[in-house]
């Protein structure tokens, strides 16, 4: 019996999974609009569309097995890590997109942003404020000039599928366009330093590693309060709170 599986949900957008369908949900259409968009434009293995309509977005399943998720174990060898980077530097050397996604947030006005969140998660009580000061002197190394790439923008390790160490798909590209490829390859390894090594090989250049764990401090200051406001957990083992924690 076919059944509906909620994935995940909150105020913004719901997927939900029916059969080997999954069915996107979003209260901003112009972001189905430009998922649809990139998935067309990206030199990588993506979803097959199976249909696009007002608010929503059907896409049929990948074969395969995430890398993971954030605040759990890890999966696959790091042959299939090194494939999933692979896959990034290619994403990344392609044409640029027509957008500016997540990734290419102008570096003031983030750093504006950061500040003000950083400022609010000390004045709730959220975190401590020698917490988010070290982190935010980390974070300050993502915040200088980069070369624009064509980025995924939200590539955490549970869009990327894996099968017999190939990468047979990447999911949810509603934030991607132009930006910093560093920040990729931050949010791919994200919690699982450990694979940072093979993801590496597999991308095949010498990157800055201080930007690497920048962008971990940055993007874990900026989702604390909104993970904690949807529903979400930033404290649960393994997640956001850790990794502020991790770098000292």
């Amino acid at each position: 019996m076919n059944e509906v599986e909620v994935v995940v949900t909150h105020s913004e957008r719901t997927t939900l999974r029916v059969g080997d369908m999954f069915l996107k949900v979003d209260a901003d259409q112009a972001r189905l609009d430009a998922e649809v968009e990139a998935m067309s434009l990206a030199p990588v293995p993506t979803p097959e569309v199976l249909w696009h309509k007002p608010h929503v977005l059907a896409i049929a399943a990948l074969p395969g097995t995430t890398l993971g998720r954030l605040g759990g174990p890890a999966t696959g060898s790091p042959t299939a890590w090194a494939a999933a980077g692979a896959a990034v530097r290619e994403l990344h050397e392609a044409p640029l997109p027509p957008r500016t996604g997540r990734a290419g947030r102008d570096t003031a006005a983030l750093a504006e942003e950061l500040d003000t969140e950083c400022a609010l998660l000390v004045s709730n009580g959220i975190l401590t404020a020698d917490l988010v000061a070290r982190n935010r002197r980390t974070a300050e190394a993502a915040l200088r000039p980069w070369v624009p790439a064509f980025t995924h923008g939200d590539l955490q390790i549970a869009h990327v599928f894996i099968e017999n160490d190939e990468v047979t798909g990447i999911i949810d590209w509603s934030e991607a366009g132009r930006g910093d490829a560093l920040y990729d390859l931050a949010t791919l390894t994200l919690g699982h330093e450990e694979h940072l090594a093979d993801v590496l090989t597999g991308y095949g250049t010498a990157i800055d590693l201080d930007v690497i764990h920048a962008w971990w401090s940055l993007r874990s200051l900026l989702a604390v309060r909104w993970l904690a406001e949807h529903g979400f957990d930033p404290f649960a083992p393994g997640c956001e709170v850790d990794v502020l924690r991790a770098h000292r």
